[in-house]
């Protein structure tokens, strides 16, 4: 017969038991709780100034993307050296996802490319997670410019004497690189003119100073259905839903010159596979509602998700080597 244990043993026993128990069952919650994604308020660096394009795309995905993590998303606008500035913040930022940039073809492709010291690697310092929107760029020409097409433009700037010229809004801009890329696709000379800024840019070619100017289509739309402007093509993949009728780039024979503006999201490179992996799907859903389409439409976007996050860091990585050999060409450069 087994002997009972002496008097106390049991419960000292027992209590440790249950103690391993309970701690067995609580672990996979305390798991989940301390794993959980979000926990605290998010920060997304726009890298320029508010009131743009960028401040306005950022803000409005952004508010949808903070209602379904459940977390603010809270805005810095860190503007200067053409988004650089900005950009490093979240290069050195902490991987934990907490820290997002709204990058685009500005301020990530075309600075990387003409910036003399850039302060982190463009294709390590970042963790693609997906495209928000596209602005497609459209190449216009003041009305007295003889040219309704590409090849009508081509044609003129070869018999220009002295050579013809094109707008930019600075040195190092978007529209710096387009009017280099359409100068080598057409196989001829212009002079770039930069300015500060689109507005200005804008004025000068209105007025029949500056011939030729590339840029996002929303600011130049009204002048384009006034007259002011006459547009040639849509530098981009596809037709604008904003101007469906006018024919893009490739229609015209010249698919290589693609030059729309594009906004994406991305976070500090070595952020955790998962954690980007919820911020896509997150930005995926907000996109996906009707009424974030409208809004981005009014503004000159046109709503263009990732299939995943692999897939715009494909797209990051051509986009970059697309322009880095029209850049060499041109021989911009920004100190």
């Amino acid at each position: 017969m087994q002997d009972s244990p002496p008097a106390g043993t049991r419960s000292t026993c027992a209590l440790p038991r249950r103690g391993l128990l309970l701690a067995a069952l609580a672990a996979p919650a305390l798991a989940r709780a301390q794993g959980a994604f979000p926990d605290r308020p998010l920060r997304l660096v726009i890298p320029w100034p508010p009131g743009g394009t960028n401040d306005i795309i950022g803000r409005l995905v952004t508010e949808g993307m903070a209602a379904r993590l459940g977390q603010p998303i809270v805005i810095e606008n860190r503007g200067g050296a053409g988004g650089m500035l900005g950009a490093e913040v979240v290069a050195k930022a902490a991987p934990d996802g907490y820290t997002l940039l709204l990058g685009g073809s500005g301020s990530l492709t075309i600075t990387s490319l003409v910036q003399a010291r850039v302060p982190y690697d463009v294709a390590t310092a970042f963790a693609p997670i997906g495209m928000m929107a596209q602005g497609p760029n459209v190449i216009t020409v003041h009305p007295s410019v003889p040219a309704t097409n590409l090849k009508e433009l081509q044609a003129v700037a070869k018999a220009a004497k002295p050579p013809m010229s094109y707008a930019s809004p600075g040195v190092g801009s978007t529209g710096h690189a387009a009017g280099a890329m359409i100068t080598q696709a057409l196989g001829v000379e212009m002079d770039h003119v930069p300015y500060r800024g689109t507005g200005p840019a804008l004025n000068d070619v209105i007025a029949g100073r500056v011939p030729v100017f590339t840029n996002a289509l929303a600011p130049l739309q009204p002048h384009i259905q006034s007259g002011a402007l006459r547009a040639l093509a849509i530098a981009g993949r596809r037709r604008s839903q904003a101007m469906p009728e006018l024919p893009t780039t490739a229609e015209q024979g010249f698919p290589q010159i693609e030059a729309s503006t594009w906004f994406a999201l991305l976070a500090p490179g070595g952020t955790p596979p998962e954690r980007i992996a919820r911020l896509h799907a997150v930005l995926n859903e907000v996109l996906a509602e009707p009424e974030v389409r409208r809004r981005l439409l009014d503004g000159g976007a046109e709503v263009e998700p990732s299939e995943s996050p692999e897939a715009f860091a494909r797209y990051f990585a051509e986009d970059r080597a697309r322009w880095a050999p029209v850049v060499r060409a041109a021989g911009m450069r920004a100190e």
